[in-house]
């Protein structure tokens, strides 16, 4: 890659770590090494080796750009560090309250919260008070910090979360209580810095959770950085699909929870703008899970709530959902007789029955397999072969059980597993107020690309995007993303009467707070776009709407009752009010990235194999390489393949590349 300099963008998946490197002039290269799961930063830094890089400055490495699922992982199985609260007397057991509505309503032998995630004995309490409008009650009793600190050493906490009554609205206690437990504990998490917000379950909840991954992400960033050297810049993706200083991340680690999603999100949205698409769902089919998530004006969504490992997590994410389809979803007969796929998997070990490795039970996989629409001559991950015999075999159990044929029974097994990725569809687009007929799907992941056309159809979506980059798609977006940073403070208005001075203070306080990190880079504020929202609700409403701000009260409301009537279909006229002020400061590139593949003039026939369609039956399918699909495309049914996907056109679609390499699918009828 002859250049001056390379930025490299690199994402740790379970099995792979994905990197992509641009040069200088703006092209890109892709690789994969296995992930080190023992040290996830030596696989970072075997995939930068693995590149090749030229000596000399136009092998010159400029930054990093890194995603990873090591938070997200650490709370779902529990490797999270013991932590001590701290919190106003009176609210020690805020976090056993939580909320009282249960998932699961009819279930009375399910547990209707998960377990605190701090034993009481840790839950210290402190005298002070402040009121719901920051006024101080009760100053802090600053003599008491000596035993707090005393009990929680004696306990072996290193870690220690501060969330006090009404912080949002006054933070001076709690600085004032990190200042003092800073000397004697390496990792101190005050809610006011986390997330300035009310609702002091979720709050608490949020700033324990940072706390506990502290000191986890603080390990993983300072071997990375020692390992690269302290002089390259590294920035590490959060979950609103931005990107964050590594001293940033080590702040706010809780940030990355949706790190991984965020990535493949942020590059579907990069793809979309590029090709001019103003409306497109970003889905991510990988091995276990489905993702999902809506981009509108070249932007993902976000939401600023969901639940991690059970618990609530309130900071600014991509409205991702997932769910429990992937390529290894297990197919099986519920109770009641019903063919049901996942969320039970196969993983990545023993695998789909087809790997042989020692699966047997029927995967999505397996039933690709058997219906031809995967190429068992070839070695898929550069170590995987996949075996008809044993496919076959698995699918035969689903066969005798509904007294189905082998190819019938393949089909219903790819029929349900995409009847539960159209719900995923449906919760994005429909319960948000959106016709998806209107969007584009960008599909990538592992099996994304072989169920994108019939899901489209099932969708009533007549365009597919196959992105060149979509074997490494997660590490592209880490690469593409722009640095962002997000800030919201609670603040309360009517917006009769209201007085737009107050809050323009606000949003001048949460803007200095976005812009400090920027500032510490050498970031020129010329360089910088802010944007302002707040979070409007009817008087009394349990949830509020993000809407962009406006000065005139009168455009804000008409602005939050069209959303109001987008989402639940009526708006009422009642009082509004505003609760939280948000910022955006972000720095996008501007530098140029040229995502270029070789295509051939004429596509080139590789193979043929026999394919199963429910319309039109057994036919003889075509194989072509990738890189020979150019503007003259091909017709389906056809099987499409590069070294790391496989994409499946169904009869009646027609495929074109565009001169990035990008496949664009228009789906037939």
């Amino acid at each position: 890659m002859p250049s001056r300099s390379v930025r490299i963008g690199v994402d740790v998946g379970g099995t792979f770590t994905d990197v992509v490197a641009r040069d200088a002039r703006g092209r890109l290269r892709e690789l994969k090494v296995p992930t080190t799961p023992a040290n996830p930063s030596a696989g970072v830094l075997a995939g930068i080796a693995a590149l090749r890089l030229p000596s000399g400055p136009e092998g010159a490495l400029a930054a990093v750009a890194h995603g990873t699922t090591a938070v997200t992982n650490a709370i779902v199985e529990g490797r999270i560090a013991r932590v001590g609260l701290v919190t106003t007397r009176g609210f020690r057991d805020v976090l056993e309250i939580a909320r009282q509505n249960r998932a699961h309503l009819y279930d009375l032998a399910a547990l209707p919260r998960p377990e605190p995630l701090v034993p009481r004995r840790l839950r210290l309490e402190v005298a002070e008070r402040v009121t719901v409008d920051g006024t101080v009650l009760t100053p802090l009793d600053a003599t008491a910090v000596g035993s707090l600190v005393e009990r929680l050493r004696g306990e072996g906490i290193d870690s220690v979360a501060v969330c006090l009554l009404h912080a949002y609205a006054n933070p001076a206690h709690e600085r004032e209580l990190r200042a003092a437990l800073a000397p004697h504990f390496a990792h101190v998490s005050i809610s006011s810095d986390i997330n300035a917000e009310f609702r002091e379950y979720e709050r608490t909840a949020t700033t324990v959770l940072n706390a506990a991954v502290m000191p986890l992400a603080t390990r993983y960033v300072d071997d990375l950085v020692d390992r690269l050297g302290r002089n390259l810049p590294l920035h590490l993706l959060h979950s609103a699909g931005g990107m964050m200083s590594a001293d940033a991340a080590k702040e706010r680690p809780l940030s990355m929870a949706m790190s991984g999603p965020a990535a493949g999100v942020a590059a579907a949205a990069w793809v979309a703008k590029r090709l001019g698409l103003d409306r497109a769902v970003a889905f991510d089919m990988g091995g276990t899970t489905t993702d999902v998530c809506l981009i509108t004006g070249g932007r993902a969504e976000t939401t600023s709530q969901r639940r991690l490992g059970g618990y609530p997590v309130r900071l600014p994410m991509v409205a991702v959902e997932s769910i429990g389809a992937g390529g290894g979803s297990i197919a099986y007969a519920d109770a009641t007789g019903a063919l049901k796929v996942g969320p039970r998997s196969a993983g990545a070990q023993p695998g789909p029955a087809c790997y042989g490795a020692g699966g047997e039970d029927p995967t999505v996989t397996d039933a690709n397999l058997v219906l031809g629409y995967l190429n068992a001559e070839r070695v898929y991950g550069g170590s995987i072969r996949l075996d008809v015999q044993r496919a076959q075999a698995a699918v035969q159990q689903i066969a005798r059980r509904f007294d189905l044929g082998l190819v019938e029974a393949a089909h219903g097994i790819v029929e349900v597993a995409n009847s539960n990725m159209l719900r995923a569809l449906r919760l994005v687009s429909v319960q948000r107020g959106y016709d998806l007929r209107r969007f584009a799907l960008v599909a990538y992941g592992g099996a994304g690309p072989v169920h994108a056309s019939a899901l489209a159809r099932m969708a009533g979506v007549t365009r597919v995007v196959v992105p060149a980059q979509s074997g490494a798609f997660s590490a592209l977006g880490c690469l593409v993303s722009p640095l962002r940073y997000d800030a919201v403070q609670t603040y309360r208005a009517q917006l009769d009467g209201f007085d737009p001075k107050p809050l323009e203070d606000r949003f001048g306080d949460l803007e200095a707070h976005g812009m400090r990190p920027l500032a510490a880079e050498g970031i020129a504020a010329r360089r910088v776009t802010v944007s302002r929202s707040v979070d409007l609700r009817y008087a009394g409403q349990n949830y509020e709407l993000e809407i962009p701000y406006d000065r005139d009260p009168a455009r804000l409301r008409a602005a939050f009752e069209a959303r109001h009537r987008q989402l639940y279909g009526y708006a009422t006229g009642e009082g509004v009010e505003c609760v939280n002020a948000r910022v955006v400061a972000m720095v996008v590139s501007r530098e140029r990235v040229t995502a270029t593949m070789r295509t051939a003039r004429t596509p080139e026939v590789t193979g043929s194999q026999r394919a199963y369609f429910r319309k039109g039956g057994a036919v003889a399918m075509k194989r072509y390489a990738r890189e020979s699909v150019g503007a003259r495309g091909i017709v389906g049914p056809a099987l499409i393949e590069d070294e790391w996907s496989t994409t499946i056109l169904l009869p009646g679609d027609r495929c074109t590349a565009t001169p990035a390499g990008d496949l664009v699918i228009e789906v037939g009828r």
